[in-house]
């Protein structure tokens, strides 16, 4: 006799086995027509899944988080229904559901093309208004073998082989006449779905990831719960593409990237000047709170990567090279190199905490395939920074961190910011009441400061917990930068030690810590995020100044001299165009200001001042327009 108990605390008793839909239907009718499955003691289940002993359950409506899994994994299925009716003989292989969508591998010989997604999808809107019940059976291993055989699926006969161990059953789902392989769970029925998907892209897709074997067609899709959030999702799509950080920075002359260096950035002008403005900013500003700057070598022999652990976690991605008989590598991070400067000199427990920052340039043997403009290269540099502390200061340690990288998101223009904190893992160095001591230290620090944060048990590194600070863009995408973790290894591994107050040799705890993490990659989450148009403090040009005949161009050259002269980066325009055609190409450039003069305005010293947003902001003195940038330009914006 199961009792059941609700989110709400109440309970409910059946005298026999009851299914997660019975009891949404005992609740009432109105919540049995929006129950799309359940949460039996926290793991999803269908709808039809029977109770058997007491049990917390929570009804899933579309209005829950876990329903857009469901409703996606379903897609997958509906739309590998949709294919195998209209093309009979394809096999379907794999098909998850994926972050903002779900695919489906498919075998077939013809190419699928646009056309055939048009299809297809049409096809998955009549299976869903047919409302097609969608039912879990169990069947013998080597039945289950044998029928997708006769079907002529022999992917799917590998699967069994290589998932299901011998004298296990296999879970099958069925729609209708269609079925498929699967562990579920899954909604109530194809109706249930809506209209809320699109079907995407085809692209190639080895079977099981393997480049050795056959390859497969992939569909893509976006699902979601209703015809509104799709819409909304495919605008941000449209939103996303116009901000392609690769688009606007060929657009705007910033950088580009060539076959001969895979990975690997050609800044120009104007994009390393914006480079070198954001690290200047982190300069300052690490300066401001305690950090010491250094630089350490890019090439190191090899032991020092074997003795820190990298060699063995990472060897793969690390480039390496030999010289007179010894093996080096190009450093793929800065942490062993920050300790051998912490060892020169025996340090103090006066010394501690110790602040060590670097701009530090970085090498990672990233894949080719997963290179993706500045967002994924193999040379980057972090602004990355390492704190030897006690155990005790980890806390105010962690505390101050999280200020310092709130001022900088906010100067750059981001205002939400998700806080997670990752646990310890299965495997890993130290002993628990140091984990305990540390995790609470995070913890603590997150609590000081009032912030909303999620808890990531067992996905902290080996050697110790961690915060990652992901921020948001303007398109509510979420973008991990910034990281704080607790390392109780590497500096014992690496000799790293403080006389304690006791005169006793302790070994310091280090916090590995980033703020931007790539600068590459962060210039091209601020690229896109502003779309080009950066803030005044940040922009590679901050202001144009343009004549509008000959007679003015010696008093243009002049106001480019003082502006520049007052710390502003300004260019002159003095070609012989119409001054519209000036305007309109500047504004294109996304330059924040542009400066016109005409006849009126070199006879009283001043500039016609316009926006790139289109604003007339009136005739103003060389001077007071300084004065005016430079105010926007303290003030972040």
């Amino acid at each position: 006799m199961p009792r059941i108990t609700l989110p709400d605390g109440s309970q409910r008793e059946y005298d026999q086995p009851v299914t997660v839909m019975q009891v949404a239907e005992d609740i009432g009718p109105g919540l049995a027509r929006a129950t799309l499955a359940g949460k039996v003691n926290g793991r999803l289940v269908d709808a039809a899944y029977r109770i058997e002993d007491d049990a917390d359950l929570a009804i899933i409506t579309a209005r829950d988080d876990e329903a857009l899994e469901l409703m996606r994994h379903d897609a997958a299925h509906v739309m590998a229904q949709a294919v195998q009716e209209l093309y009979p003989g394809t096999q379907v292989t794999i098909g998850p559901a994926i972050e903002d969508g779900f695919y489906y591998d498919f075998a077939r010989e013809e190419p699928f093309t646009p056309e055939d997604l048009e299809k297809i999808e049409q096809r998955m809107h009549e299976i869903v208004k047919r409302d097609l019940p969608i039912q879990r059976e169990v069947l013998d291993r080597d039945e289950a073998k044998r029928v997708f055989d006769e079907l002529g699926e022999k992917y799917k006969v590998e699967i069994i082989d290589e998932i299901i161990p011998e004298g296990e059953e296999v879970s099958i789902y069925r729609q209708g006449d269609w079925f498929d392989v699967c562990r579920g769970p899954h909604l109530p029925s194809t109706g249930k779905l809506g209209k809320g998907f699109k079907l995407m892209k085809v692209a190639g897709a080895y079977w099981r990831g393997d480049s050795r074997n056959e390859m497969l067609q992939r569909i893509y899709g976006t699902a979601w719960r209703d015809k509104k959030e799709l819409k909304a999702y495919l605008h941000r799509l449209e939103e996303a593409e116009k901000r392609d950080h690769r688009r606007i920075g060929k657009q705007l002359d910033l950088f580009h990237i060539q076959e001969e260096a895979p990975g690997e950035i050609f800044w120009h002008d104007r994009g390393w000047t914006l480079y070198q403005t954001v690290q200047q900013y982190m300069r300052a500003k690490q300066r401001a709170h305690g950090y010491q700057e250094i630089n350490t070598p890019q090439l190191v022999d090899f032991s020092l990567w074997e003795k820190s652990g990298h060699a063995a976690k990472f060897g793969e991605d690390m480039f390496t090279l030999e010289a007179e008989g010894r093996q080096f590598a190009i450093k793929p991070m800065n942490c062993p190199c920050h300790v051998q400067v912490y060892n020169q000199g025996l340090k103090s427990y006066r010394d501690l905490p110790l602040r060590l920052a670097e701009f530090g340039s970085c090498h990672r043997n990233e894949m080719s395939g997963a290179l993706h403009g500045l967002m994924r290269v193999r040379a980057f540099v972090q602004d990355d920074a390492h704190i030897f502390c006690t155990e005790d200061q980890i806390q105010s340690e962690v505390s101050a961190f999280i200020d310092f990288l709130h001022e900088v998101y906010a100067d750059f223009g981001f205002d939400e910011v998700i806080y997670r904190l990752s646990t310890r893992p299965e495997n890993r160095v130290g002993d628990d009441a140091v984990w305990d001591k540390a995790e609470q230290a995070l913890a603590d620090a997150l609590n000081a400061k009032g912030l909303d944060w999620e808890e990531l048990p067992g996905e902290g590194a080996f050697y110790g917990p961690k915060i990652e600070f992901t921020l948001k863009d303007c398109l509510g995408r979420e973008w991990q930068c910034g990281t704080i973790q607790v390392d109780f290894s590497m500096p014992g591994r690496l000799d790293a030690q403080y006389v304690a107050e006791d005169g006793s040799r302790q070994t310091p705890v280090m916090l590995h810590r980033a703020i931007l993490g790539s600068f590459e990659r962060f210039i091209g989450i601020l690229i896109e995020h502003h779309e080009g148009r950066m803030p005044l403090w940040l922009a590679p040009v901050q202001a144009v100044v343009m004549n509008i005949t000959d007679h003015q161009a010696e008093f243009v050259d002049e106001v480019e001299k003082t502006l520049k002269q007052q710390g502003l980066r300004v260019i002159s325009d003095l070609r012989n165009e119409k001054i519209g055609f000036k305007i309109r190409e500047h504004t294109l450039q996304r330059i924040p200001y542009l400066l016109v003069v005409g006849d009126r305005e070199m006879e009283r010293g001043e500039v016609a001042v316009r926006s790139r947003s289109g604003e007339d902001l009136g005739a103003m003195s060389i001077d007071d327009f300084a004065q005016m940038a430079r105010q926007q330009i303290e003030r972040h914006d």
